[in-house]
């Protein structure tokens, strides 16, 4: 199904013109971010909408990260403010919302997107006026902006990992079912040509629209397919009604492990645990990662939300803070381009484990982590990379992926 798609890229293409209109001058912030007693900082994601089931948790977490820095005694002697915006879980209003954060609340900084095609949408837009978005999201790699910051995983960190742990346990025959959109699209093009390289074969590919709850005629595709395993690129809440009908089909994660990489525990809970125990998911952190930070992470998340789950993307987006107002204190001043110089290099001990910006890139060193989905809707690490992998989002150490870029 190409409509999701194609009414995307053509939305994308007239929101640069559309969002300068009316705005002013776009070099720049239009004004500091801490002309007054406190620096204002931009915190966008779905709170609303069909995404809304994995963002609001990433917003309440780097909510968390400004209060812990303020309470600590702010950055460079002021205390941070919140602007908060809803995306909506839709693209164009990502962008006009960045635009507003930057043009007319004056943020020094934006935290948010989940969804790539919210992060494209956004792109030009921080470009164009040279502000800096930080980025918490897992995503399909083949990018880089001087203007965006990565915490999340890049494709050498998660879905390679991902695959390499599939083969490793004899898996060859994989299925791949995504969102139709850029991320899932992207990866799949990449898990085609890992395949191709690694003995693998991909036996069938198939996409549903954001939002989509019925997958009974994809779940018979699948089943009738047998698969060794299925590689999953859902997003949102489409993935409660797959793997409902998935099990409802008779399929065991023994039998056909079905691999995901925006599951995390935030979206089990939403699933149903019964629904997808024992299958393998692909990422960076789980609520289970050992060591005194992440259980002083957990209790205090805990403590401020009642009954809620740790998981990668909002511990990313915890980071994107962490590391922002890191990079603010070294720089000496919110000017973005002394941020961005000031960011390369730095080293924080966060949740995660160690976690290195690496400046040309600005994306993160990361540990790879492959987990499974435990009966209590928490996940237990089974393998891990053992220490950050230096982040490659263009693959280029991987001959397999030459000419993907493009």
């Amino acid at each position: 199904m190409r409509y999701t798609s194609l009414r995307f890229w053509a939305a994308l293409a007239v929101l640069p013109m559309a969002l300068v209109a009316g705005c002013g001058d776009s070099s720049g912030t239009g004004g500091s971010a801490d002309d007054g007693k406190t620096i204002k900082v931009g915190i966008l994601h779905s709170l609303s909408g069909t995404m809304s089931i994995s963002e609001v948790t990433v917003a309440n977490a780097e909510k968390m990260a400004v209060d812990e820095i303020n309470a600590a005694g702010g950055v460079l002697g002021k205390k941070l403010e919140v602007v908060q915006e809803d995306g909506a879980s839709d693209w164009p209003t990502f962008a006009q919302k960045a635009q507003k954060l930057i043009r007319k609340d004056k943020v020094a900084a934006v935290f948010g997107g989940w969804t790539s095609a919210s992060r494209k949408a956004m792109l030009p837009v921080f470009e164009r006026n040279k502000a800096l978005l930080w980025y918490p999201v897992q995503y399909e790699g083949l990018e880089s902006s001087p203007y965006i910051f990565y915490t999340g995983a890049t494709t050498n960190q998660q879905i390679v990992p991902g695959l390499d742990y599939l083969k490793e346990k004899g898996k060859k025959r994989i299925f791949l079912v995504g969102s139709d959109y850029v991320f899932p699209r992207t990866a799949n093009k990449i898990i085609r040509a890992y395949a191709k390289a690694n003995g693998m074969e991909v036996i069938g590919e198939e996409y549903t629209p954001l939002g989509h709850t019925e997958y009974s005629t994809l779940v018979n595709k699948v089943v009738a397919a047998k698969p060794d395993a299925v590689f999953n690129t859902l997003n949102g809440d489409s993935n409660v009604s797959f793997f409902k009908q998935l099990k409802s089909a008779g399929t065991t994660p023994d039998k056909m492990p079905v691999m995901s990489v925006s599951i995390a525990e935030e979206e089990v809970k939403g699933i149903g645990v019964a629904n997808i125990v024992g299958h393998p998911v692909a990422w960076n952190y789980y609520q289970t990662t050992p060591g005194a930070v992440n259980e002083k992470f957990v209790k205090a998340f805990q403590t401020r939300h009642k009954g809620a789950v740790t998981s990668d993307p909002m511990e990313a987006g915890y980071n994107a803070v962490h590391l922002w107002a890191a990079a603010v204190k070294k720089a000496g001043t919110t000017d973005v381009e002394a941020v961005k110089k000031a960011a390369a290099g730095i080293v924080l001990d966060l949740p995660e484990g160690r976690v290195t910006i690496d400046g040309p890139t600005q994306h993160m060193h990361k540990t790879a982590r492959i987990g499974v989905i435990q009966p209590d809707g928490l996940i237990k690490e089974v393998w891990s990379s053992g220490k950050p992998i230096k982040p490659d989002p263009y693959l280029k150490s991987y001959p397999w992926a030459a000419g993907l870029a493009s």
